[in-house]
């Protein structure tokens, strides 16, 4: 490999590999965002809410778990178009994503909801505290230190599943990697880049989450 070729063709192909960099942290980030809001949300009715409010999110989470993430992203993107919802291929891909990252997080924080004591939230009940007060200042902090780890990893496999928005045609990193390479045939070299990209993305990620991790948790 002819290294200073390979870097004059990056250097030549920096604007379009930025742009699809800002584009894939666009996607993550905003799927990352509203996922995680919808899933506190999902995971909250999942354990305090009536028997037909579980039934149907117990439903939505096993089937978007279920789902391969290729096949709800052609579905945000054909389907709904099909029943009269238009929406960009990029804004298919947020929903898609976003329903994806929900469904884990609710079933996440269904577990750690379930794994605090029942007597905590009655005693909180007992001096006062509205459902509100005691989510934020009783099951929250406690409920953070065991979902911190898998939200981490669910943050990174939709950093990973972004990629697949390139099928609807959105120039993410991935299909802004692929038109450069139709332009200069250096598919090898500008792979092992761009796999390193998303790998530096993903370890950042970690390093991160392990860092909040670290600040929660209980001095031994």
């Amino acid at each position: 490999m002819d290294l200073s070729f390979f870097l004059d063709n990056l250097w030549n192909a920096r604007m379009s590999l930025l742009s699809g960099f800002g584009k894939t942290l666009v996607i993550s980030l905003a799927s990352v965002i509203l996922g995680s809001g919808l899933g506190v949300l999902v995971g909250l009715a999942l354990s305090y809410g009536n028997l037909a409010t579980r039934f149907v999110l117990r439903v939505y989470t096993d089937f978007l778990r279920g789902t391969p993430v290729f096949v709800l992203i052609l579905a945000c993107f054909y389907v709904l178009s099909v029943v009269g919802v238009d929406l960009s291929a990029f804004q298919a891909g947020v929903l898609a994503l976003t329903l994806f990252c929900s469904s884990h997080v609710g079933e996440i924080v269904r577990g750690a909801l379930a794994a605090i004591p029942k007597g905590q939230t009655e005693a909180a009940k007992s001096i006062g505290l509205t459902f509100g007060q005691t989510f934020a200042s009783v099951l929250l902090p406690q409920a953070l230190r065991q979902i911190l780890p898998t939200w981490v990893n669910t943050a990174t496999e939709i950093v990973k599943a972004s990629t697949l928005l390139s099928i609807i045609g959105v120039v993410e990193l991935l299909l802004a990697t692929q038109q450069v390479i139709s332009r200069t045939y250096l598919s090898l070299e500008f792979y092992f880049f761009a796999g390193f990209v998303y790998w530096l993305l993903n370890f950042l990620i970690e390093q991160a989450g392990r860092a909040v991790e670290r600040r929660v948790s209980i001095p031994q």
